[in-house]
């Protein structure tokens, strides 16, 4: 199959809203209109549902980590890359919620674990070191997409450089109101009402 047929995979998957189907199913209604109306495990949180809010976590990765391994699978590394993309855009920019989604943090991850293990696997400490520093989910996952495509430049080939550049630059673009709290001094740590978003 050509590569768009991969992309569309990936995206399929990735569009699933875990987030909002979870919220939904536990009588909460719409995550949308909680926090800052994202989809993602961080505004789940703000339910004060912590297990919803992993479980979240855990299924935005597994749908990204999915994409790759079923790839994989069909035809190979290629392949799988070309889905891994398409599970973040999906995530981003879901057809059924008006392109309106997460902002790829957890879906990215578990792209970059399935895609190449050592370079998720870096990432994540690295995200781990600066959340626990700085306290701020956004700018943690910020650094650790910078310094994926340099992981993955020194542990992987050069396809996953350039998916690992790919999800970074999507990351940074659905960050960007972070990123503008952030210059301005006024985003929110982690456990510190706001509307960070991861």
């Amino acid at each position: 199959m050509p590569p768009i047929a991969y992309v569309l995979l990936g995206y399929l998957l990735g569009s699933i809203p875990f987030g909002l189907l979870l919220t939904r199913a536990a009588g909460l209604g719409d995550i949308r209109a909680i926090g800052s109306g994202n989809i993602g495990a961080t505004n789940v949180l703000r339910t004060g549902r912590k297990s919803l809010a992993a479980a979240t976590l855990l299924l935005d990765a597994l749908k990204g980590a999915a994409a790759v391994l079923i790839a994989g699978a069909l035809a190979g590394h290629e392949a799988a890359l070309f889905a891994g993309f398409g599970a973040v855009v999906g995530h981003l920019f879901p057809a059924w919620l008006g392109f309106r989604g997460g902002k790829g943090v957890a879906t990215g991850f578990g792209v970059l674990f399935a895609a190449a293990w050592p370079v998720g696997l870096a990432a994540g400490a690295v995200w781990l070191a600066v959340a626990k520093l700085a306290r701020m989910s956004s700018l943690a996952s910020l650094i650790s997409f910078a310094a994926a495509p340099l992981f993955a430049w020194a542990l992987a080939d050069a396809d996953t450089v350039k998916l690992t550049l790919a999800i970074a630059v999507l990351v940074y673009v659905r960050h960007h109101a972070n990123i503008r709290r952030l210059l301005a001094g006024t985003e929110p740590r982690i456990g510190q009402k706001g509307t960070q978003e991861a």
